[in-house]
């Protein structure tokens, strides 16, 4: 059976993208946690994935004595082993602009994953207005967001952004989790697009879990003294 290496559900975004894909598509997975402790060189975070023969971060998926890391190398591996789940749109045209938009976030929206880290436990539209109001860069991430996301909708007709669930969706949905736990001003289409995809099975079993840690790490919560 695949398993999947990953962090702390409330903080690692990049961990829920490939256990996103994985539960939403019904592939079959084992999870493996490692617990953020700290990400210095000797902590036990940083030596359980020396282990593995990694980029010592997560996620990380196993098959059998195979190890691939960096999310989007997974989604591509799942998607050459798993053809009839088609987790890449079916048409071609689509399955470019799909993979175009998971690339684009894969490299950029440095603004707002710096200024609004992801914690799903936390409700901060405190802390999400003096971000929107004092950073031009967030600003700017989220107008593209609303392009991006305006004109997939709009030319595939939804629910989803390539019309049914997609990488691109699962890639996604940890950046719908920030901008809803920072309260960040939307349109109402692309407002509607986060809560569909806040509602998808695989994206609400992991919200649910990560609300079930209570670890609070405040190596990875600067903005606030506890929880």
């Amino acid at each position: 059976m695949l398993k999947l290496v990953i962090g702390n559900k409330n903080y690692s975004s990049w961990s829920m993208r490939p256990w996103v894909l994985l539960r939403q598509a019904g592939i079959e997975f084992e999870e493996v946690k490692v617990r953020f402790d700290s990400f210095a060189p000797d902590s036990a975070f940083k030596r359980a994935l020396a282990r593995l023969k990694v980029a010592g971060k997560v996620p990380v998926l196993l098959d059998g004595d195979l190890a691939i890391w960096d999310t989007l190398s997974i989604a591509e591996y799942l998607a050459e082993s798993f053809p009839d789940k088609h987790l890449w749109p079916t048409d071609r045209k689509a399955r470019a602009r799909a993979r175009s938009l998971c690339a684009e976030l894969h490299s950029g929206f440095s603004a707002l994953r710096s200024h609004c880290p992801m914690n799903i436990e936390a409700s901060l539209p405190e802390v999400g207005a003096l971000v929107w109001r004092d950073q031009p860069g967030v600003r700017a991430d989220v107008e593209r967001l609303e392009t991006l996301w305006g004109d997939a909708l709009a030319e595939h007709g939804g629910p989803m952004l390539f019309g049914d669930f997609s990488v691109a969706d699962a890639f996604f949905a940890p950046i719908c989790t920030r901008l809803h736990t920072y309260g960040l001003p939307l349109s109402d289409t692309v407002a509607a697009y986060v809560q569909r995809v806040r509602a998808l099975p695989g994206v609400q079993a992991w919200i649910t879990e990560a609300l079930a840690e209570q670890d609070f790490l405040d190596f990875e919560e600067p903005y606030r003294l506890k929880r």
